[in-house]
């Protein structure tokens, strides 16, 4: 069934190319795999995307958006304050639409952080299984 899963769900993944996306790229140096129901995309800081790409995702066939950012050590002043308030209002949104604010998560990932990542990727996979 997890393969079913997998093949029926989609999981965007936006990756901050300083901090995130080198992590997702140590998983794949260390040979670990994860779902291929996750694509990821390679963004300087996913706070230049507006509400309306999230729900624009939604509407296309994303299931899960996992938003990985550098967290607090974001090299841009106040952008991780102003990506989590986008998130929370992308949430509220997500239920005017009854979509569970679930399949939107945010989270921080380092540079070497690949068993985060991977726990990130599964825990969203859970979220759509459990959804079906």
């Amino acid at each position: 069934m997890a393969n079913e899963t997998h093949d029926k769900h989609r999981i965007l993944v936006l990756a901050t190319e300083t901090c995130a996306y080198p992590g997702a790229d140590n998983v794949g140096q260390i040979h670990a795999e994860y779902p291929a129901n996750a694509y990821i995309l390679r963004v300087p800081a996913p706070v230049i995307f507006p509400e309306k790409f999230y729900l624009d995702c939604f509407d296309k066939g994303i299931s899960g958006i996992i938003v990985m950012s550098c967290g607090h050590e974001c090299p841009y002043p106040k952008a991780y304050d102003r990506l989590a308030k986008r998130i929370s209002e992308v949430h509220g949104l997500m239920k005017e639409r009854n979509l569970s604010p679930d399949r939107l998560r945010l989270c921080a990932i380092c540079t070497v952080c690949s068993k985060s990542f991977l726990k990130e990727i599964r825990r969203m996979n859970e979220v759509l299984a459990a959804s079906a």
